[in-house]
């Protein structure tokens, strides 16, 4: 007789992070339930496990209580609106599942005695003083701006985790996520990667907001969901970084997606968005320390493989 599986559950499992995280514990062994609303996610992103036997899909809004029969070992709280374009849409939406949908995936992991890991964001420094910057760092986030309605979400979502750790003396962790990008990013979501990407194999001018010299790290989202799986396995329970401290500017970034496409189309600048954050930088000291974790793929290869996920999704020929 072989030993009974392990059950997680991910909330948010139809999008980018959600999806990608299925995969590596279904690989890993896991039974996995995938909760999402299709709100922002996709079912295109899940499609290929459709008659796994230990893959199991729920439709349903996270900010709504939560119930599951059996037993259930891990909850991953990746559900969120997580673009620009998303929350500045759906401003309601993403402070409800920041707020009520982490309450009720807490409570599923309480009630089931599972280990609770929360999708954080860098989003929680705002536009950073600190650079680059460190879990210990507070933060400098405008809470009545326009992308007040994601950074304060997540930020309440730590503090009700750790309230739950405390209190309820819940297994719990918080991931804090940088940049990261890859196959099943939405083409139209608003972020750096996918706009460029999409723009340049369309031929359309890239968008570059401000002089292009605000920078972003990127990292590739297998290294990203590696480190949030090596996260739920320790016993560390304070926020954690995970991003790629490679660091460049926008206006780089756009002249490496051009080269690598062989696109011929021009930069448009435009007015740079309130509250937009001038630098983004992970110190993953913690990360290496606690997780003996630290990012393998190279940006060039990671790019590559993200403008050929992009190039077949929009039919275009090499």
């Amino acid at each position: 007789m072989g030993t009974q599986k392990k059950t997680a559950v991910v909330t948010g499992a139809a999008g980018f992070l959600g999806s990608h995280l299925t995969d590596l514990l279904l690989a890993k062994g896991y039974r996995v339930v995938g909760i999402d609303n299709l709100l922002t996610g996709n079912v295109r992103n899940i499609e290929h496990l459709a008659g796994n036997r230990d893959f199991k899909f729920i439709h349903h809004d996270v900010t709504n209580y939560i119930y599951l029969p059996g037993e259930v070992h891990l909850v991953f709280h990746m559900a969120s609106p997580a673009s620009p374009i998303d929350y500045l849409q759906l401003p309601i939406q993403t402070l409800k599942v920041g707020s009520l949908g982490t309450h009720n995936a807490l409570g599923l992991a309480k009630a089931k005695g599972a280990t609770f890991l929360l999708a954080s964001t860098s989003e929680c420094y705002g536009d950073p003083l600190e650079h680059p910057q460190k879990e210990t760092y507070w933060g400098n986030v405008n809470p009545v701006g326009p992308r007040g309605v994601y950074d304060e979400a997540k930020r309440f979502a730590e503090a009700m985790t750790m309230a739950y750790h405390r209190y309820h003396q819940v297994d719990t962790k918080i991931v804090r996520i940088f940049n990261t990008y890859g196959p099943r990013m939405r083409l139209e979501d608003g972020r750096v990667v996918p706009a460029f990407i999409g723009q340049a194999l369309q031929g359309r001018p890239l968008t570059v907001f401000g002089d292009g010299s605000q920078t972003r790290s990127f990292c590739y989202v297998s290294d990203l969901i590696d480190g949030i799986y090596r996260l739920s396995q320790g016993d560390y329970h304070e926020p954690v970084n995970i991003g790629n401290p490679g660091e460049m500017t926008v206006l780089q970034f756009a002249n490496k997606i051009l080269e690598v496409t062989g696109s011929k189309s021009v930069i448009d600048f435009r007015p740079l968005p309130v509250d937009d954050p001038k630098v983004r930088r992970p110190d993953i000291t913690l990360a290496r320390q606690k997780l003996g974790w630290e990012p393998k793929v190279s940006f060039d290869e990671g790019i590559r493989k993200t403008v050929t996920y992009f190039r077949n999704f929009l039919e275009i020929p090499a």
